[in-house]
């Protein structure tokens, strides 16, 4: 080769590398003004959803504030029969979840709603979900922590429309149905649903209709209570990869629209983080009696149950130590 031709050679070659540089940091560019606008967006629906207690910061079960990146933590998950965005309707589901760091583990506990509970301030007790309509999200709070004896650090309360929504934009979630049935959608269209026995990856409206149907279930509200647990585990499973959620757009307006907590924005980036790595997510469950007062239903919890989940809890949240 004459030293002409290895000279147009070599600046051929320095074009290419030049080319495939600039092309990969233009790529750098576009994917860091993405997470950027991403980040952008998840810090302003924080701050629009976030509506702090009137406890304050901390639980009075806590000496000081815990952090989620560092500290073992409760959440109360409250959804909401409301489709008008006010979050004020009755408690439809309660679901109590603690986080262990050290473990990288979940536990969660579906409180049936007729569960026959003292709540604080009242003089006879009354079914938990109750508690909303008598004293609002401290109150509900107040009866959980009494019940369980343990602080319960952050709640998130969302109505029928996020609870969709949610899930469409991750594509949907995988459950197991455990028969056949149909049931309304969320617009109160009877039997306009129908769920076959199997896996299913369920859509929104879908995953709606298996959590809320209870009166064709042999087991009622038990049966409720469990396949709630498995949409929450199967949303905690795909949220914990941000590549799953297939429109950040719809999702983030839906939260801020249908959705209250007290999560900060650092509080919600820790705790992705933390799911993106956990190793189990263990369903726990109330056990209880039917029974009647007055004429009115009462899920009655067993005492044998109650110190067993208290214990279960205080030693997940490392309140007590482990036998």
């Amino acid at each position: 080769m004459t030293q002409k031709r290895l000279r147009r050679h070599k600046r051929r070659k320095k074009k290419i590398v030049r080319v495939i540089m600039l092309f990969c940091i233009a790529t750098l560019l576009c994917v860091g003004a993405a997470a950027t606008y991403f980040i952008y967006q998840l810090s302003n629906v924080a701050a629009n959803t976030q509506l702090e207690l009137d406890r304050g910061e901390k639980s009075e079960r806590r000496e000081v504030a815990v952090d989620p990146s560092k500290d073992n933590i409760s959440v109360l998950i409250l959804g909401v029969d409301d489709r008008d965005g006010d979050l004020r309707g009755r408690t439809d589901s309660m679901l109590l979840a603690t986080f262990n760091k050290e473990e990288r583990s979940i536990k969660i506990l579906n409180i049936p709603r007729d569960s026959l509970v003292d709540i604080p301030g009242r003089a006879n007790p009354d079914k938990i979900n109750h508690a909303h309509s008598f004293g609002g999200l401290d109150l509900t709070i107040e009866t959980v922590e009494q019940l369980f004896e343990i602080p319960v650090d952050y709640y998130v309360t969302l109505n029928f429309v996020a609870f969709i929504e949610i899930i469409d934009a991750l594509g949907g979630v995988e459950v197991e149905v455990p028969f056949t049935f149909t049931e309304m959608d969320s617009n109160n269209n009877k039997e306009s649903i129908t769920l076959y026995e199997g896996t299913q990856t369920l859509n929104g409206e879908e995953a709606l209709a298996f959590s809320r149907m209870r009166k064709k279930d042999p087991r009622g509200d038990l049966g409720r209570g469990e396949r709630q647990q498995e949409v929450i585990k199967g949303i905690i499973s795909k949220g914990a990869s941000l590549s799953s959620i297939t429109s950040y757009g719809d999702v983030m307006q839906s939260v801020e629209e249908h959705m209250a907590t007290n999560l900060s924005f650092g509080n919600i980036i820790a705790l992705h983080s933390y799911a993106s790595g956990i190793n189990e997510v263990e369903s726990l469950s109330l056990v209880g009696n039917d029974t009647r007062i007055n004429g009115v239903y009462y899920y009655g919890l067993t005492d044998e149950s109650l110190t067993e989940l208290k214990d279960t809890f205080q030693t997940h949240l490392g309140l007590q130590k482990k036998d």
